[in-house]
C-alpha cells in the first residue's frame, strides 16, 4: 500500500462521504424520524470515523477507528433493511437507492477490513524488525 499523506487520499473515506450523502439526500422527506435519524447518523459515522482515525497519527488508533467504521457500516445497512421492510408493510414506494446503497456498504466493508489488514500486516511487520 502506498503512502497515504492525508484521509482524503483514500478511495474508502471518498466511497463513505458520498454514501453519507446519498443517504441524507434519501431520507431527507422521510417522516419516520428515528429511522431516519439513526440511519444519517450511522453514515456519516463512517468516513468521520476513518477521518479521526487517520488524523491520530497511531496505527493502532487508525486500526481502531476503521473498526468503528466498519460497525457503522453494518448499522447502517441493516437500517436500510428495515427501513425497506417497515415501507413494504406500509405500503409504500421503496427508499430511494436503498439496493445500491446496501451495496456500497459492503463495498465499503470490505475496503475497511482490507485497510485494516494491510496496516495490522505493517505493524507487525515493523514490530519484528528490531
Amino acid at each position: 500500500m502506498s503512502e497515504i499523506s492525508t484521509f482524503e487520499d483514500l478511495d474508502v473515506w471518498k466511497l463513505g462521504c458520498q454514501l453519507a450523502v446519498d443517504v441524507c439526500v434519501a431520507t431527507a422527506d422521510s417522516k419516520d424520524y428515528a429511522l431516519k435519524d439513526q440511519m444519517q447518523r450511522a453514515a456519516i459515522s463512517i468516513p468521520s470515523n476513518i477521518a479521526e482515525g487517520a488524523e491520530r497519527d497511531s496505527t493502532p488508533d487508525f486500526i481502531k477507528f476503521l473498526r468503528y467504521s466498519k460497525g457503522s457500516c453494518g448499522e447502517l445497512r441493516t437500517q436500510l433493511y428495515i427501513a425497506e421492510r417497515v415501507r413494504q408493510k406500509l405500503s409504500q414506494p421503496s427508499l430511494g437507492g436503498s439496493r445500491e446503497m446496501i451495496s456500497e456498504t459492503r463495498k465499503i466493508s470490505k475496503m475497511l477490513q482490507g485497510l485494516i489488514n494491510s496496516l495490522r500486516r505493517r505493524l507487525n511487520d515493523s514490530s519484528t524488525d528490531h
